[in-house]
């Protein structure tokens, strides 16, 4: 495999903020999982003495027979219902208190993520090919090594509390149940709380692998980086087209602005130039719309209509078309040909006003050959 293809750079934060769109972002299982225990066991503590008198009072009511008792099999059933509801209500607490912890936790780790991208189906999941690849990923390989040392630290644990408190135990069995219920609560907190203490190291642990797993899965390679690159600045055909088509635009909406021109330029029929120039405003002349085809013929038609004078001059509309921005002043190797129409339109306007002689038959003004675009055409195509 090249080189270039080795995923050996760091994400991007453009595919860090992609992949938190679709929902991947590092999360703790096992953080959760403590959360879950952790709160539990608190939990426990907390309403253990409040639950143990219920059950109590439950055991009381639910063993104790009589004749009326067993006469009536309907009582039997109330009984049952009273002691589901106490379950029920024992486990909606559970939830209540549970519930928050767990979605905290889960925010710690990885920051709230509004996608529904990882509830949706995915139907390459399905491929049995892609999933026998993912039982030996090294995620897949990390996670079943933590599970494994994690099952066993908490069997060892729990083996040796339980050989440890194996006396008591037999204790509380020989115990009337009403008595050892007590012992019983204060033997599964410290049982609990053993295991938790295994929980809260492998979370520990969890956290930055799963940290370190997922910047792994991030990392791109020069070619996705270039690839990325090049999607975020745009691909340069689809920009320049872009560009054309802002010119387009800007080129119609300019046509207004002819009626202002000092001139029109046209070749004869496909380029169309208009200028203007306030030597009190400008410090050169300025092109004020431009156009080729239909839009030169319009421009030609507005100017026509609005006694803007039209020149035939063929290099220069190809010139001031190809090389001036509009509402731009002119590349300054295009001032003396402009210049030169400019003197001969005020002697035009000055003759027409009855200021002056009507000037001489149009001079074809002196146009660097570099800024003609079909300069380098031949006489045949610049004729078509």
């Amino acid at each position: 495999m090249d080189s270039s293809q080795d995923r050996n750079l760091p994400a991007t934060q453009r595919k860090l903020q992609k992949a938190r769109d679709d929902g991947q972002v590092t999360r703790s299982r096992d953080l959760g999982n403590l959360a879950v225990l952790g709160t539990g066991a608190i939990a426990m503590l907390m309403l253990a003495p409040l639950m143990l008198d219920r059950l109590k009072y439950a055991l009381a009511q639910q063993l104790s027979f009589n004749a009326t008792t067993v006469g009536q099999t309907s009582d039997i059933l109330l009984r049952l219902h009273d002691v589901s509801l106490i379950g029920l209500g024992v486990a909606v607490a559970f939830s209540v208190i549970i519930l928050p912890v767990v979605i905290i936790s889960t925010v710690a780790t990885g920051g709230w993520v509004m996608s529904l991208k990882p509830v949706m189906p995915d139907f390459s999941r399905l491929s049995p090919l892609a999933g026998f690849g993912r039982l030996f990923s090294k995620e897949q390989f990390s996670q079943v090594l933590k599970l494994v040392l994690m099952t066993a630290a908490l069997i060892a644990v729990a083996s040796s509390y339980f050989m440890s408190h194996l006396d008591e135990v037999t204790r509380m069995a020989l115990q009337p149940s009403v008595a050892s219920m007590p012992e019983l609560a204060r033997w599964i907190s410290a049982g609990v709380t053993s295991l938790l203490l295994v929980v809260v190291a492998t979370a520990i642990i969890d956290m930055p692998l799963q940290a370190f797993m997922f910047s792994s899965r991030m990392r791109m390679s020069h070619e996705d980086v270039k690839q990325e690159h090049k999607e975020s600045e745009g691909n340069p055909e689809m920009k320049g087209r872009l560009r054309a088509r802002q010119r387009e635009i800007s080129q119609r909406n300019s046509v207004g602005a002819v009626p202002k021109a000092d001139f029109v330029v046209m070749n004869p029929t496909h380029f169309a130039v208009a200028l203007r120039y306030d030597e009190s405003k400008m410090g050169a002349p300025q092109v004020i719309s431009k156009g080729a085809d239909l839009l030169a013929l319009k421009i030609r038609d507005l100017a026509k209509a609005n006694k803007v004078p039209v020149l035939q001059s063929p290099m220069l509309a190809r010139a001031l078309y190809a090389h001036a921005e509009l509402n731009q002043e002119i590349p300054g190797n295009l001032f003396t040909a402009v210049a030169q129409v400019l003197a001969y339109v005020y002697k035009l306007k000055a003759a027409l006003q009855g200021d002056g002689p009507m000037p001489d038959q149009f001079p074809e003004p002196f146009v660097p050959p570099e800024m003609d675009p079909f300069s380098k055409l031949s006489p045949e195509a610049v004729a078509a």
